[in-house]
């Protein structure tokens, strides 16, 4: 299973103006620094503007579940239904 499929990226908006525009905001900058949002200059710490976003961090993360979950299944059927090749007993819909 490839790792990369599931990584993602969430744009983070501005509980504001809904701006996805900050003042350098990587995985890096600490949870207590302040960030500014470009479009109004709101500033906010990183911790609370992740908080703000959390609905949108949590969707993905579902999708990213859901996506897995779907290729774990197609991969385990495929395995065992080549396991199980010519055997006339044991059949897979």
């Amino acid at each position: 299973m490839d790792a990369e499929k599931y990584s993602r990226t969430v744009n983070l908006v501005c509980p504001t103006c809904g701006s996805t525009e900050f003042s350098q905001v990587d995985e890096n900058t600490p949870e207590t620094e302040f960030i500014t949002c470009a479009s109004c200059g709101r500033e906010i710490t990183k911790a609370e503007l992740m908080r703000e976003n959390s609905e949108n961090i949590d969707e993905h993360m579902k999708e990213m579940g859901e996506e897995a979950v779907d290729d774990l299944q197609q991969q385990l059927k495929k395995s065992l239904t080549n396991a199980f090749k010519g055997n006339k007993f044991i059949k897979f819909k």
